[in-house]
């Protein structure tokens, strides 16, 4: 079916091209691999050609009437505690979907930064920077927004914190445009209409034009929310990430192993490997996230992320929580509080609401309304909620002089949380559900003193929903594996290599949210609704890095090699991760030394187009001068490029 789809011409047929490297005069094009969206012209996806700039493809269909609004202009410079700040007015136009564009050019020496865009209180996305070289960079990225419709049809203030330093050292301004295109489609996102309304969850601080994230464990993130009455779906999305010293959190330790160097590295960052986020209903656990790994285009060691940046980097991914279940509680007219607190694990291997500093979280509640005068009613009949069951071992080796050497542990946790109700609104009555079984392993180790460290990671999840006239279910699966080597020679002069492993592998079927990427071909396929019962995508980036710098920071270089491939299908009726169906989307990217060395893409089934340079860029000591941050120091190995919000 899919193959007979009319492609554009560099898809309509097998390409092989072969190229020489081109000389590094223009920005470095960074990217993060990812599945198509809809636009108006159709699926539309992100690609690269053989002289490195990015390109964005569209299979061809029924290109759509839209209109277009560039929403910011602004270049961030010296801009802790001072966002973008601009009005929202919707355009003039009809529309049903929402695409962003965000475009940034940065030249200079910058640390990568967090961004968080918000309409009034209520966060609407989460990105980062890529960290630039001296003759700068640039990205863009398109992001799928019609899950905010809701706010999208109302005049909005307009909030987007990227908070940058500009000195004598970091001298990178990051030039930003964002752009938001409306249009109208038949398509809708989950097989589901969008939310009637969107609750935040947050400091709700958009009318003094202040960013709204909770900053836990400092603070309460907690709202008292009077909810309407009249509701027959409500879902809890969490936005989380942790930074400053828990940027790295699942390489942390066990809280009783964090002084075992101080001799030689001083205290360890711990509460363990392991997080979970927490949300709370009147002080009842409703539902958890175990976060997934991000590592920024900083992390481990920055030459991983030329060009290709890491896994959802440039779009963090939002974990969906159906409270459903709580409505007959929650519509009974009454005040009632939603918090949220991210967990690790204490002294005693027990869960504790207190970890290092800091997280940034938010939450938002998408709700589906009937009509203003109704009420919904019914009993919440069962909750299952048992503590996490935590096993962890450990061993230290000494040397001969009684000196820690080693530190070995093994930690595995697993949770089970199941909430159901009868539920009677006025369009919808049956029972409602929500269930979560989740286990995580981390088998981790410093060594050389502490210097060194290797973790292998893994957390599994299943998530499933069910209430009258709507499923969702999410099946996924992070792994990790990351080796860092550290050496400090007398003169101070810092050597890292590290070799990484990062996979997300993520199954959603049923009433989504948040867009699963099907969005596109269902615009192309009028059978694809028949076809598809949800999406599967299943992607891992391995590669080497190397980075060296002179003890007094006026020096740093660093080069690397990263392959990613990222395979998206469509989910057939009775198929699972392994057996999708239909193959939708495939690439298999090679980059190395800030340069992308091979591309090889299929979209929808149709004739592959690829193209390989003739040579690869030489990798060595002197390919790039001052390339790099100067490394903060207020870590070692996997900590080393950990910035602490203030440099």
């Amino acid at each position: 079916m899919y193959g007979q789809l009319v492609k554009n011409a560099q898809l309509a047929a097998t390409v092989t091209t072969t190229t020489s490297v081109a000389p590094n005069s223009t920005p470095l094009e960074c990217f993060q691999v990812a599945e198509p969206i809809l636009t108006p012209s159709g699926a539309s996806y992100q690609s690269t050609d053989n002289q490195g700039s990015s390109v964005l493809e569209s299979i061809e269909g029924n290109a759509q009437d839209s209109c277009s609004v560039v929403l910011m202009e602004y270049h961030f410079a010296s801009s802790y505690g001072a966002p973008f700040v601009g009005d929202y007015t919707p355009p003039d136009c009809d529309f049903n979907r929402v695409i962003m564009n965000f475009t940034v050019h940065v030249r200079g020496r910058q640390f990568d930064r967090l961004a968080l865009m918000y309409l009034g209180d209520t966060e609407v996305w989460r990105t980062s920077t890529a960290e630039p070289t001296a003759t700068g960079i640039r990205w863009e990225y398109h992001k799928d927004m019609t899950q905010y419709l809701a706010l999208w049809k109302e005049p909005q203030t307009l909030i987007f914190d990227l908070g940058n330093i500009i000195n004598d050292v970091y001298t990178g301004i990051l030039n930003t445009t964002l752009t938001a295109t409306f249009f109208k489609s038949p398509v809708e996102t989950g097989d589901h209409p969008p939310a009637d309304l969107i609750v935040p969850i947050s400091k709700r601080q958009g009318s003094t034009g202040a960013v709204s994230q909770f900053t836990v464990p400092a603070d309460n993130a907690t709202n008292t929310v009077s909810f309407p009455r009249n509701v027959n779906r409500a879902v809890f999305s969490v936005s989380a990430c942790g930074q400053s010293t828990e940027e790295f959190w699942w390489s942390n330790v066990p809280q009783n192993a964090i002084d075992s160097f101080d001799a030689t590295i001083g205290q360890y960052y711990g509460y363990s490997p392991w997080r979970e986020v927490q949300v709370f209903i009147d002080g009842k656990l409703a539902g958890v996230q175990w976060p997934f790994p991000v590592i920024f285009t900083g992390g481990v060691v920055p030459s991983f992320h030329r060009p290709i940046v890491g896994i959802d980097a440039f779009d963090l991914r939002e974990h969906e929580i159906d409270i459903t279940p709580w409505l007959p509680l929650i519509c009974d007219g009454n005040e009632h509080t939603f918090t949220i607190q991210v967990a690790g694990l204490g002294e005693d291997n027990s869960v504790t609401s207190t970890v290092g500093s800091n997280w940034y979280v938010t939450g938002k509640i998408f709700v589906w309304l009937d009509d203003e005068d109704s009420v919904t009613v019914g009993n919440i009949t069962s909750i299952y909620n048992s503590a996490p069951v935590v096993s962890l071992t450990q061993s230290i080796t000494q040397n001969s002089t009684g000196a820690n050497e080693t530190l070995d542990f093994d930690l595995a946790v697993s949770r089970t949380y199941s909430v159901s109700s009868t539920v009677k609104s006025q369009k919808k009555t049956g029972k409602a559900t929500w269930s979560q079984t989740l286990s995580y392993s981390n088998i981790g180790g410093l060594y050389a003193y502490g210097y060194d460290g290797i973790n292998t990671f893994e957390t599994t999840g299943l998530d499933i929903a069910t209430s009258p006239g709507v499923s969702y279910s999410t099946n996924y699966n992070y792994p990790l594996y990351c080796n860092v080597t550290e050496d400090i020679s007398p003169e101070g002069n810092l050597t890292l290599w590290a070799e990484l492993y990062q996979g997300l592998n993520l199954e959603v079927e049923g009433n989504a949210v948040f867009p699963t990427g099907l969005e596109a071909f269902k615009a192309i396929s009028e059978t694809a609704d028949d076809e598809f019962v949800g999406s599967v995508l299943n992607t891992h980036r391995n590669g080497t890095a190397y980075f060296y710098e002179y003890g007094n920071s006026t020096y740093s270089t660093g080069f690397g090699s990263t392959t990613q491939k990222f395979r998206f299908g469509g989910l057939s009726k009775g198929g699972n991760v392994t057996t999708p169906g239909e193959e939708l989307y495939y690439r298999d990217v090679t980059a190395s030394n800030n340069t992308v060395i091979s591309n090889y893409e299929v979209v929808a089934g149709g004739e592959p187009s690829s193209w390989t340079l003739a040579s690869a860029p030489d990798a060595g000591l002197d390919g790039l001068v001052s390339a790099f941050p100067p490394s903060p120091k207020i870590g070692h190995g996997i900590k080393a490029f950990m910035s602490s919000g203030d440099l």
